[in-house]
């Protein structure tokens, strides 16, 4: 096992900078579309062309981590908005966790973010 010296980064000060938050925190129960938006915190613009490596939606608000659902990054709508199609079966709590790289900087950019699913 690697010791904790050679590990790569998970965040570089360059990337802390850099957030994930949800278009909306409330999404339809069903077949949904989650829209998410990249921004810089410091000039609180929108980061386009981040590669999404890694993703995740389940219901660890309400206690239940094992219950997910599949989700799929979709096309964009805009620039610096990335959206992602799934099925939030029941109502309640869900984690969108996510994790991506930027392209010209190193580390990675790595959110959890809670929503609700509405009937």
């Amino acid at each position: 096992m690697a010791s904790p010296a050679t590990l790569p980064p998970v965040s570089t000060a360059a990337l802390k900078d850099h957030a994930f938050e949800l278009v909306q925190s409330e999404i339809k129960q069903g077949e949904a579309m989650v829209d998410v938006r990249l921004t810089d915190k410091r000039s609180g613009k929108p980061v386009p062309g981040a590669v999404i490596f890694a993703r995740r939606i389940d219901m660890t608000p309400d206690g239940m981590p094992t219950m997910t659902a599949p989700i799929d990054l979709m096309p964009s709508p805009e620039p610096g908005i990335y959206r992602f199609k799934t099925n939030l079966t029941m109502e309640g709590g869900w984690q969108l966790s996510l994790a991506a790289k930027m392209q010209g900087k190193s580390g990675t950019v790595q959110s959890r973010l809670v929503l609700k699913a509405v009937p």
